[in-house]
């Protein structure tokens, strides 16, 4: 398999293309092809030339930690949890997130995935929750990954912008949920990050590795704070 991948050696250098030949197990993730190409002391590319290590992220490679999210044949999906057989053809594309500085290679800055929350000041504070808790919607929500594959394929979402999107929609239902006296005044910062520019294309439940129901969590936050 031909694998082609964006990379980038530093944040302000510009990022090329360089191929790869993987010849490895046919049933790997794209997490384990990585991991092959870089496995060897000596690198080559698929002209046999010297070449560094593939730069990239991971963690868990069990899909919970959202670190080897990237753009995959034109997908944004977590690298271990997309598997070769699933593909089609016998070439594969790999390139970082694209609405996220690009430090090395594949790995990425998501910083402000967490300063936007901080920015609106989303947090559970004191826990008083409301008379109708609902559990089973509050372990959903909880599960983001805070992986930004959400809000990588979000039309309305750009880096420095006031949309927050999916993630910051999430948050805010379950401290809504969570304090009552912080869902009174949540109001404002929803309409003001999220809820004034959504299209509600919903590509965000699409990619979500969590298969998080965002259209959900926005409808009972709609209820908490009228």
């Amino acid at each position: 398999m031909k694998v082609n991948i964006l990379r980038q050696k530093t944040p302000f250098s510009e990022p090329y293309w360089e191929s790869f030949i993987y010849d490895g197990p046919e049933d790997n993730t794209v997490a384990g092809v990585i991991e092959y190409l870089n496995y060897h002391d000596d690198i080559t590319d698929a002209e046999g030339k010297r070449t560094t290590r593939i730069g990239w992220e991971c963690s868990c490679l069990q899909g919970i930690c959202g670190a080897c999210a990237m753009v995959i044949n034109g997908t944004p999906a977590l690298a271990c949890e997309t598997f070769l057989s699933g593909m089609k053809g016998k070439e594969l594309s790999i390139r970082p997130l694209q609405k996220y500085p690009v430090i090395h290679d594949l790995v990425i800055d998501r910083s402000s995935i967490h300063e936007n929350l901080k920015q609106a000041n989303i947090y559970i504070g004191e826990y008083q929750p409301s008379s109708d808790v609902d559990h089973d919607h509050q372990y959903a929500a909880a599960k983001c990954l805070k992986c930004g594959l959400c809000l990588e394929v979000c039309p309305n979402y750009g880096a420095g912008k006031t949309f927050y999107g999916a993630v910051f929609a999430n948050d805010c239902y379950l401290v809504a949920s969570r304090n009552r006296s912080k869902a009174s005044t949540m109001g404002k910062m929803y309409a003001d990050h999220f809820a004034n520019a959504c299209s509600k294309s919903l590509s965000c439940m699409d990619v979500c590795p969590m298969k998080i129901p965002t259209l959900a969590s926005m409808a009972k936050l709609n209820r908490a704070i009228h």
